[in-house]
């Protein structure tokens, strides 16, 4: 799951570079995504609000990000659409924050519903459209992979919260949203961790289940049985499927 980090800019060039041209406008349609999605989509109030601020933090860590990495000088449709992403999943937090979601059990807490399952679903299905367009645009770059896979981290770990606070499953499923921060984190302790691997088709089809499998985990009608059945092996898969990725890296450091 991990890849190389991108190469920096010498300090004299960023100094000399200005932000991507486009990055300033899709910034504030991010912010409209994202309150429009937490407001009218999952009629959430103040839940919006705070998840509307945290969309602007993480934007502005990602505007620092490309003034420092971003090898191009226009963010593109590629980059527009990962912070389209980033929107929608800082909007997916409301529910947690402000109030229950659709499907909620009572007595139970927060748990995704339809809604949330659609959102999701959308956000996974542009994953696929920003990286065609940035080969089509010529903008393929370190940081726009590295990007878009922290967004997917990040939706992970939020729909993995949603299952967690709001269905009968256990505390099994944060393993498919909390893996890939416990791998970073322990890079910093072994920083051979932080080594390029090859691209694994077996990777990419884990990380397909793990996100398609915390979408399914969303609905209320799925049996619980099968909702924790189904955890439990997305779980084991993407346990082998980092431990495969840590022993290569071991292997070749």
């Amino acid at each position: 799951m991990q890849i190389s980090p991108p190469r920096p800019i010498p300090a004299t060039s960023r100094r000399a570079r200005r932000l991507p041209e486009g990055l300033v406008m899709a910034v504030p349609a991010g912010l409209a995504l994202n309150l429009a999605t937490g407001v009218l989509v999952l009629d959430q109030g103040s839940g919006a609000l705070l998840a509307g601020g945290l969309y602007l933090v993480t934007a502005l860590l990602v505007a620092v990000a490309m003034h420092r990495h971003y090898p191009h000088d226009r963010i593109g449709a590629c980059n527009a659409v990962t912070l389209m992403r980033v929107a929608l999943t800082a909007a997916l937090l409301a529910p947690l924050m402000g109030g229950q979601a659709d499907g909620a059990h009572p007595g139970v807490g927060h748990i995704g519903g339809w809604t949330v399952a659609a959102i999701a679903t959308l956000s996974l299905s542009l994953d696929g459209v920003d990286g065609y367009l940035a080969r089509r645009s010529g903008l393929c770059s370190d940081f726009g992979a590295r990007f878009d896979m922290e967004v997917d981290a990040g939706l992970a770990l939020v729909l993995a919260l949603h299952v967690y606070l709001g269905s009968p499953v256990g505390a099994e499923v944060l393993i498919l949203g909390a893996i890939r921060y416990v791998f970073v984190a322990a890079s910093w302790i072994w920083p051979w961790l932080r080594a390029a691997l090859p691209v694994s088709y077996t990777r990419k089809t884990v990380c397909v289940l793990q996100l398609g499998s915390l979408i399914a985990l969303q609905l209320p009608q799925m049996p619980q049985d099968v909702a924790i059945l189904l955890a439990r092996v997305a779980s084991i898969a993407l346990i082998w499927s980092f431990a495969r990725d840590v022993i290569w890296l071991r292997s070749h450091r």
